[in-house]
C-alpha cells in the first residue's frame, strides 16, 4: 500500500487540484520507483542514474519555468513535489533541487540568450546534469573568502581552484563556477572536458550516501569569455541561488520526516513488549504526539511560505527561518523515530535510520543552521554578527 501522507490540520483542503495532483503523481513515482532500489543505492553509495530520464519526464527540471521546455509549475506544487522526493530520499530530492535552483536557475536568471538557448532545454529534459561550485574546502559558510580565482587572457578566463561538497559533481556535464575576477566574484559556465577541469568523488560519506558528492578541481582551465555569466557580480549571485535551494529544502524535510513518522507509527502498533503493543504505552504516545505536531507546524510554514513565494513576495529570510526551522524538526523527528525502532531502527532495514543520517548533511548544507539563526538575527536586530 502507498503512502497515504500525513495532514493533522486538513492541507489538502487548501491546495488546488493541479497541486494536489502534482504531490500524487510524485508519490507514486517515489513509492514505485525510488523506495524499492534507495536501501541499496544508500549502501552502495552511487546515485540512482537510471532515475534521471524519469524524474525528467515528470518535469521536474525547470519545473516552474514555461520557458525552453519548463512545466510551469507554481512554488507550491514544486514544494510538494520536493517534499515527496526526499521522503525517498535527500539525495534524489538533492538531484533535483540543485539540477533546478543551482544550475537551471542561474542560467536562466544570469545568463546570456546563447547560454540559457544551448544549456537550458538540455538540463530540463535530463540530457545534461549540472553542478554548483561555490564551496571550497577552506570556505564553506564564508564564500566571500573563496581562493578560487578568474583571469583573463584575451578572449578567454584561465581558472584556478578548488570546489568541495558539490552535489552532481561527477556527473555533470557543465558546472557553475563562482571565482573571483578581479576581486569581484562572477559565475562561470565550465564543461566537461575542458582542459583543466576535472572532478572526483568524495568517498567514505556516512550521510547523503545515495547523492553524487565531489570536488572540483580547475587547474589553468581556460574557458571562452562566453562563458561568463553576463547578468550578476559578487556574493548577490550564488546566495540568490542558494535561496532557492534552501526553499526546496525546507518542503524536502518535511518528506523525511513524514517518512520517519509513518514508519514509527506502524512499528509501534505492530511491536509487542509486556503482552501489548509498544503504542500504547505513554512514553511512546509522547514521542509519536511530538512528531506529529512538529510536521504540521513545519507544513504550516512551508505552505505560507510557498504562497509568499508565488506571489515574489517572500524574502530571504523567511527562507532561512523554514530551513532551519523544517531541517532541525525533521532531524529530531528521525532521531525520535529511530528510538521508537530499537535495535531494529539501525539497520537499512528501516528507513529512519538512512533519513536520519541524510538529514545530519541538509542540517550543513546550502547554509548551516548556525548560519540561517545568524541571518534571522541580524534581521531581527539589524546588527551583523557573522564577523
Amino acid at each position: 500500500m502507498g503512502f497515504s501522507g500525513v495532514d493533522y490540520f486538513g492541507l489538502d483542503d487548501l491546495f488546488t487540484h493541479e497541486q494536489k495532483l502534482i504531490r500524487n503523481t510524485v508519490r507514486q513515482f517515489v513509492d514505485e520507483e525510488v523506495l524499492p532500489i534507495i536501501k541499496e543505492s544508500f549502501e552502495a553509495g552511487h546515485f540512482p542514474t537510471q532515475l534521471i530520464p524519469k524524474i525528467a519526464e515528470l518535469g521536474l527540471l525547470g519545473a516552474t519555468l514555461k520557458e525552453y521546455g519548463g512545466a510551469g509549475i507554481d512554488a507550491i506544487a514544486y514544494g510538494l513535489a520536493m517534499q515527496e522526493l526526499e521522503r525517498g530520499d535527500s539525495g534524489i530530492r538533492s538531484f533535483c533541487s540543485v539540477q533546478n535552483g543551482l544550475v537551471i536557475y542561474p542560467i536562466y536568471t544570469f545568463g546570456s540568450p546563447e547560454q540559457k538557448e544551448r544549456w537550458l532545454p538540455k538540463l530540463i529534459q535530463g540530457e545534461a546534469v549540472g553542478c554548483f561550485g561555490l564551496t571550497e574546502p577552506e570556505h564553506g559558510s564564508d564564500p566571500g573568502a573563496m581562493e578560487t580565482v578568474a583571469e583573463r587572457d584575451g578572449n578567454y578566463f584561465i581558472l584556478n581552484g578548488t570546489k568541495a561538497w558539490i552535489t552532481n559533481a561527477t556527473l555533470a556535464h557543465v558546472a557553475i563556477v563562482w571565482a573571483k575576477l578581479d576581486g569581484v566574484i562572477r559565475g562561470f559556465l565550465v564543461e566537461r572536458g575542458t582542459k583543466g577541469f576535472s572532478t572526483a568523488k568524495i568517498e567514505h560519506k556516512m550521510s547523503a550516501r545515495a547523492s553524487d558528492t565531489g570536488e572540483l578541481y580547475l587547474h589553468d582551465c581556460r574557458i571562452p569569455k562566453e562563458n561568463l555569466l553576463p547578468g550578476v557580480e559578487g556574493l548577490k549571485g550564488p546566495l540568490m541561488c542558494l535561496n532557492q535551494g534552501r526553499y526546496a529544502i525546507a518542503w524536502g524535510a518535511v518528506g523525511a520526516a513524514m517518512a520517519c513518522y509513518e514508519e514509527a507509527v506502524e512499528y509501534a502498533k505492530q511491536r509487542v513488549q509486556f503482552d501489548k503493543p509498544i503504542a500504547s504505552f505513554q512514553l511512546v504516545q509522547e514521542k509519536l504526539v511530538e512528531m506529529l505536531t512538529e510536521i504540521t507546524k513545519a507544513q504550516l510554514v512551508c505552505f505560507r511560505l510557498g504562497q509568499l513565494k508565488e506571489v515574489g513576495k517572500g524574502k530571504p529570510v523567511q527562507i532561512s527561518l523554514a530551513k532551519r526551522n523544517n531541517v532541525a524538526m525533521a532531524l529530531h523527528c528521525a532521531r525520535l523515530a529511530r528510538d521508537i525502532l530499537g535495535a531494529n531502527g539501525i539497520t537499512l532495514d528501516y528507513q529512519s535510520i538512512r533519513h536520519m543520517l541524510n538529514l545530519e548533511s541538509v542540517y550543513t548544507l546550502e547554509g548551516t543552521d548556525h548560519i540561517q539563526t545568524l541571518i534571522l538575527g541580524q534581521d531581527i536586530t539589524g546588527i551583523q554578527a557573522f564577523k
